[in-house]
């Protein structure tokens, strides 16, 4: 078993950190980074990019020929991390005796680490994984917005470790192939993916809370900011931005109605790491 640990900091030092564990060539444009890598225990690649302050995100692909612990240091911005599973299976642990917990394909799951303990990634040899991490900052510099005032209090706790595996969402699947279809490069794609990627969150905080309905609000009025952002930068179709967005509204109207007449919410049940 090939044990690894990656010291958590900037995007910057986080890749650097990917390179030498990993090896292989890093490739950096403009907010955007990309390790890919070959050799005799481990091919794929690492991808990432950057929205400011607001979130990070991460795509893992790859294979390992031998079985593969990474531990991870707490970050000091106390991120969650929302993490889908496109490929095989990860299982995770708060330090190297916790309890595991496991994600399947097509899986979702949200976790916090705020204490002093590793996050443990395991990986068995010769499966292929894909997964993708939305990594959001609760606390920069004493700035907090009401969105992530929200994300702070219903998936943080004060034992400073909190993880909840979901089921399968055949939306937040269909957010990530959306993903994958947007252009290649430029400003463009910087806006489609933050705008996506903000849509995932909404929809996982959807799952996990018992304010299922309150929570679309937020999501209807950035839509429609990053319309007008596009539509200003390129002639490109942003059928791709408007499609769901109205798809949202209705789903919206529809779950107002129901709520009015016959719809009971109950809350989920919150489940901590121990």
């Amino acid at each position: 078993m090939k044990k690894l640990y990656i010291n958590t900091g900037g995007f910057d030092a986080v890749f650097n950190n990917f390179k030498d564990s990993f090896g292989g060539k890093l490739t950096i444009s403009a907010n955007e980074y990309k390790l890919t890598f070959k050799s005799r225990w481990a091919k794929g690649s690492i991808s990432g990019v950057r929205f400011e302050k607001e979130m990070t995100y991460l795509n893992f692909d790859f294979t390992f020929i031998e079985d593969v612990n990474l531990s991870i240091e707490s970050n000091p911005f106390s991120p969650v991390f929302f993490v889908y599973c496109e490929k095989g299976n990860i299982n995770h642990s708060f330090g190297a005796n916790g309890d595991l917990k496991g994600l399947k394909k097509k899986q979702s799951g949200i976790m916090s680490n705020s204490s002093s303990i590793n996050s443990v990634l395991y990986f068995d040899s010769h499966k292929h994984i894909q997964f993708s991490l939305i990594g959001m900052p609760t606390t920069v510099y004493n700035q907090e917005t009401d969105f992530v005032s929200q994300v702070k209090k219903i998936f943080t706790n004060e034992s400073g470790n909190y993880i909840y595996i979901g089921t399968e969402n055949h939306k937040i699947e269909q957010k990530f192939e959306e993903l994958k279809a947007i252009p290649k490069r430029g400003t463009v794609r910087y806006l489609m993916m933050r705008n996506i990627l903000r849509q995932v969150l909404q929809l996982e905080i959807a799952q996990h809370s018992y304010n299922y309905l309150s929570t679309f609000n937020p999501i209807l009025h950035f839509a429609s900011k990053q319309i007008t952002e596009i539509k200003k930068l390129s002639t490109l179709s942003v059928s791709t931005v408007i499609m769901p967005l109205q798809m949202i509204r209705r789903t919206l109207q529809s779950r107002t109605l129901k709520q009015k007449y016959q719809l009971e919410l109950k809350s989920y049940n919150q489940k901590l790491a121990s």
